[in-house]
């Protein structure tokens, strides 16, 4: 019913007093120096063609992750990584306005049981947010995890039904990771490839040589896969060796331990899958390593200690600082927030102080005979250094065991598809992206970036390609075939696509 006043108007006409008031209240805001009123037209531009193509706006936001620059003061009071957070959110609320008017979301992907622990470690820390010492910096930490567990998860696996599209994924993530890469040689090659510079020769795209090359590590058993798809014409394998050869280059130039140390862990991994060791001698000796360390840790201690190597530029003293707990101030500094860590969980086992508190909470939990010359009290240098032992200080118990209880969930799922797919590019691609999984669950042992959207669009992007493998794409063998996991019913084969 139309109004006296738009009465007799045609449809050009209203559009046209629509965009005349909405073109002076942005004047307005403008000269009242609100500027963010210049990004309102982006802002429905992105809004309308999600509604038309929602994966679209997944993949901008992929592409434009790598490139993205953290903002820690905004007119807003938080920090923003622009233009890659806004960009996920807005996808992230159409997707559930999406399901609120079509509820179309698969129910063999709500009925997985990765999806199944992805939800409950989101509703902990849901949970864990409620009863938070800081409700309003939990908040955030928890919003951001839905934000990426929603796009990156529930949406990746809707898209990556079509099976090019997880091509698509890895190329618009690498591409621009290539642009970062190029940066940072460009700039450490001015500071002479020095130890030093390589820490934040890549800033402002990435915070420091750590969080850089755990995503490089990451896409490394990618190429290595791809370019095992000999289906592919010489030229293509080429490029694939290429993009191989400078991901190599940009990781032994980082100088990050962890990083080389997760891409051996990768390796080890991948033999025990090719030799296909069942899964009770994999548990089995993992429950003899650990009690061996348990049993004998003081003496490895007092061995650790005797290691005096510092990092350098000479990479075999580097790889052996890396047991260097004595001196290196980076390994000590972690030691001591993971002891920090420690303590904060001793007084909240259960609930533990909220996601995202630890950089506000650990400094009175240190202790001066731990500290070292890098110690401050606000985590400037980092959170917990640990996606275990952090999530057991701001999450409590059930947190740290969720997120193992994901990854084991998602090898678990990965094994079958290795074992039990009858092609061969399926079962390339589940290996390679468990690799590249691995390589990150090793690195936060000793790191922790999933707090950052830098390392959750890969990391959540490879849990929902193996799952996407595992509903839609994975056809299992007739015969029956010794498995290096326990056998299951197989998925049907999927027909219908995501077009929005």
């Amino acid at each position: 019913m139309t109004t006296p006043f738009l009465k007799g108007l045609t449809a050009n006409q209203v559009l046209l007093f629509v965009l005349s008031i909405f073109s002076v209240s942005c004047y307005a805001l403008v000269v009242k120096e609100q500027h963010w009123a210049f990004s309102i037209p982006l802002v429905l531009l992105t809004i309308y063609i999600g509604i038309q193509r929602i994966d679209f706006l997944f993949f901008m936001g992929v592409l434009l992750t790598p490139f993205a620059i953290n903002f820690q003061e905004t007119p807003i009071g938080i920090g923003v990584s622009l233009p890659s957070e806004p960009l996920m959110f807005i996808t992230m609320m159409l997707f559930i306005a999406r399901q609120i008017y079509f509820r179309d979301l698969d129910k063999d992907l709500l009925k997985h049981p990765v999806t199944i622990l992805i939800l409950l470690h989101v509703f902990w820390m849901v949970i864990t947010t409620i009863t938070s010492t800081m409700f309003l910096v939990s908040f955030k930490a928890t919003l951001a995890r839905i934000c990426f567990v929603t796009t990156f998860y529930l949406l990746a696996v809707q898209i990556f039904k079509q099976q090019h599209k997880i091509r698509l994924f890895i190329w618009l993530y690498a591409i621009p990771l290539i642009g970062v890469i190029a940066y940072t040689v460009l700039v450490h090659a001015t500071a002479g490839f020095t130890e030093k510079a390589a820490h934040s020769a890549m800033v402002p795209f990435y915070n420091d040589h750590t969080a850089y090359a755990a995503v490089i590590a990451m896409f490394i058993p990618i190429m290595i896969g791809f370019l095992d798809d000999w289906t592919k014409s010489n030229t293509t394998r080429f490029v694939f060796f290429t993009v191989l050869c400078i991901f190599v280059g940009a990781i032994v130039l980082s100088y990050t331990r962890a990083a080389w140390i997760s891409l051996v862990a990768a390796l080890l991994c991948y033999l025990a899958i090719a030799v296909r060791i069942k899964t009770s001698v994999v548990i089995s000796a993992s429950i003899v390593f650990v009690s061996l360390i348990i049993l004998n840790w003081t003496n490895i201690i007092i061995e650790l200690e005797r290691n005096d190597e510092q990092s350098s530029t000479e990479y075999a003293s580097h790889v052996q600082s890396a047991s260097n707990i004595t001196t290196d101030a980076s390994n000590v500094e972690r030691i001591n927030r993971w002891l920090s860590a420690l303590r904060m969980f001793e007084q909240k086992p259960l609930m533990g102080w909220g996601p995202g508190t630890y950089v506000f909470q650990y400094g009175p939990f240190q202790k001066n005979s731990e500290k070292t010359i890098i110690s401050t009290n606000l985590g400037e240098g980092g959170n917990a250094h640990s996606e275990y032992i952090g999530p057991l200080a701001e999450q409590g118990v059930p947190g740290s065991l969720l997120f193992i209880a994901i990854g084991i969930a998602v090898i678990y799922r990965a094994s079958r598809i290795i074992i039990r797919s009858k092609d061969r590019l399926v079962r390339l691609l589940a290996k390679s992206f468990l690799m590249g999984l691995v390589t990150y669950w090793v690195h936060g042992l000793l790191n922790n970036f999933l707090d950052t959207e830098k390392a959750s669009v890969p990391f959540w992007g490879f849990v929902a390609v193996i799952v996407a493998l595992d509903i839609y794409h994975c056809k299992q063998s007739e015969t029956n075939t010794e498995d290096i996991v326990d056998s299951g019913e197989p998925h049907a084969q999927k027909s219908n696509i995501v077009r929005k």
